[in-house]
């Protein structure tokens, strides 16, 4: 019988793993298991990597770990995976409230509100924890990431990837550098994108970047078009689909991003740009203030059943 030693002596020792390569990432963390969050688990997952997904509490644990299940029962009821696929990528998904479990990963990345006070305690958190050795990514759409970067002592390792929702089907992600961030980091970022099938857009750092700062004022307008009664948000979804080949409709899309989060994009861009064409309608406001922020609630711009599909148009339109 030959040992290992013998077997080594043999064919040689394997080759050492670049740690360095993104293609050879099997491992990775992630905090904040919303929308985002669990479309950047599920996109790892069925990429092969091992992902420690971290939440705020148990309940908020657990609910995450249903919502993903349930995310993926849906696609498997339109033939999009098959529920073997489905138990495959679970197993590679451990959602844990320790956020110390994140220590000594190669790859973190942010996906919790868009809130600049949230995301810097984290980053303040984690640039400790990891000591420089980690790359932290932030999924922000528009507060700026050398703002956040600034807290850590290793602003060098941070970086900005905005992924689209659905993340599982959109191609796009946007990689942003803050005004520090290294090339051996933007080099890794972009073959991690690669490596998950995603195509790169590089972009400066400003409010929005391209596509926020971009679909922003049309979700914007035809909030406006509604509350105006030029028509029905199903005569605007249809006329922008059919007349742009669009996949889906502005005030369709607004309810599957979530609401409260467009208002919060908005918010930052006429903050931070002062022009009037980011300034909230008042008819978003009011659905955000009545908590009928879109699929997530079951009622935005329209119903939605427990699994998502649209039924109708919204009692408050």
């Amino acid at each position: 019988m030959i040992d290992n030693g013998d077997f080594e002596s043999i064919i040689g020792k394997p080759p050492a793993v670049n740690e360095d390569d993104p293609r050879n990432l099997t491992r990775a963390g992630l905090v904040g298991g919303g929308t985002m969050g669990q479309g950047i688990a599920q996109m790892m997952a069925s990429s092969g990597i091992d992902v420690i997904l971290i939440e705020k509490d148990d309940e908020s644990r657990v609910r995450t770990q249903a919502e993903l299940a349930d995310r993926m029962d849906q696609e498997i009821s339109r033939w999009g995976m098959t529920a073997s696929e489905k138990r495959a990528v679970l197993s590679r998904i451990d959602i844990t409230t320790d956020l110390d479990r994140l220590e000594g990963m190669k790859l973190i990345i942010e996906a919790v509100p868009e809130i600049l006070e949230l995301k810097q305690d984290l980053f303040r958190h984690l640039d400790k924890l990891c000591e420089g050795e980690t790359i932290i990514v932030s999924n922000t759409s528009t507060l700026s990431l050398s703002e956040i970067a600034a807290v850590t002592e290793h602003p060098e390792t941070v970086i900005g990837m905005h992924f689209m929702n659905p993340v599982t089907k959109t191609k796009i992600v946007e990689i942003i550098r803050g005004l520090r961030t290294s090339e051996d980091t933007f080099n890794y970022a972009k073959g991690f994108a690669e490596r998950i099938n995603k195509v790169v857009v590089e972009v400066y750092e400003y409010p929005g970047y391209v596509t926020t700062r971009v679909i922003i004022p049309m979700l914007n307008e035809a909030m406006y078009v509604l509350m105006e009664g030029v028509a029905s948000s199903d005569g605007i979804d249809t006329a922008m689909k059919l007349g742009f080949n669009l996949n889906f409709g502005p005030l369709e899309f607004a309810d599957m991003m979530g609401l409260d989060e467009v208002m919060k994009w908005m918010e930052t861009l006429f903050h931070e740009l002062g022009d009037i064409k980011y300034r909230p309608c008042p008819l978003l406001r009011k659905m955000v203030r009545a908590q009928h922020l879109g699929k997530k609630t079951g009622e935005g711009f329209y119903k939605y059943d427990k699994s998502g599909r649209k039924i109708g148009p919204s009692r408050m339109i």
